[in-house]
């Protein structure tokens, strides 16, 4: 039985043991804010933000950064632009130091979400819910075959939100993993009905390994699919919304 999520109004950045933080903020913010979240960017993230050719793209990736910069500093506390980051093999950030806090982000349409915990890797991911003429394909090539076949059973109005849930809960588990593009999504299975609570159903096609993982649904925002996946039993979920990014900068 996974705990319920809680939505908490005042922020609070003591995160407790076997608790994760959910931060949900859109990608959109003032020129200010973005100029002042710039600055605390590294020079290679900077240099990253000017390779986007799009002006759109490149703000948003300035505040989900930023942001994530502003967070880590609080938590941390420290100065946001003294955050240190680590990049694994696959190319996945962590905090250089302390190792114990942990966090991932993702980001789809105008919305961005972190989530934080201690001691234990854990990945989350988002897609705005939009057609796709070629979800048959994509089920095919990407699921299990349990899963193509149990997306293309719903409805024509249900599809589009099954295949979602499906993509989110897969995709969080292949990043908290740290597996990234080179694993095989089809190597596991996940549930997809929605009045059904999310959970693994094999791992490498071994029903005791996906028992030792966890995974949540996350209502984030309507019109989103999002999912969180770690390799532990279920932590309390602290769900934040930041309806300004700049919020941020004034929280202590």
């Amino acid at each position: 039985m996974h705990p319920s999520p809680n939505s908490c109004g005042e922020p609070s950045f003591e995160l407790p043991v076997n608790t994760v933080h959910i931060w949900s903020f859109p990608t959109k913010a003032s020129p200010h804010v973005v100029a002042t979240f710039e600055r605390d960017l590294a020079p290679e993230e900077r240099d990253r933000a000017l390779r986007f050719r799009f002006h759109h793209l490149h703000e948003s990736f300035v505040i989900a950064r930023g942001a994530l910069r502003q967070l880590l500093g609080h938590y941390l506390d420290c100065n946001p632009a003294g955050v240190s980051f680590v990049y694994r093999s696959n190319g996945k950030p962590a905090v250089e130091s302390p190792a114990c806090l942990q966090f991932n982000m993702t980001h789809s349409g105008d919305l961005a979400v972190i989530a934080l915990t201690l001691k234990r890797e854990l990945g989350v991911d988002m897609e705005k819910i939009r057609p796709l003429p070629d979800m048959q394909a994509i089920a095919n090539r990407f699921f299990c075959p349990e899963e193509a076949s149990d997306v293309m059973s719903f409805p024509q109005a249900e599809r589009e939100r099954a295949f979602f849930l499906c993509w989110t809960r897969k995709e969080a588990y292949i990043k908290a993993t740290g597996e990234g593009l080179s694993a095989a999504l089809d190597t596991f299975r996940v549930t997809i009905h929605p009045d059904i609570p999310p959970r693994f159903l094999y791992i490498q096609h071994n029903e005791t390994e996906a028992q030792a993982w966890t995974l949540h649904d996350l209502q984030v925002a309507v019109g989103y699919a999002a999912a969180l996946a770690y390799r532990d039993q279920p932590r309390l979920l602290h769900v934040r919304s930041v309806a300004d990014p700049g919020e941020l900068l004034a929280m202590s």
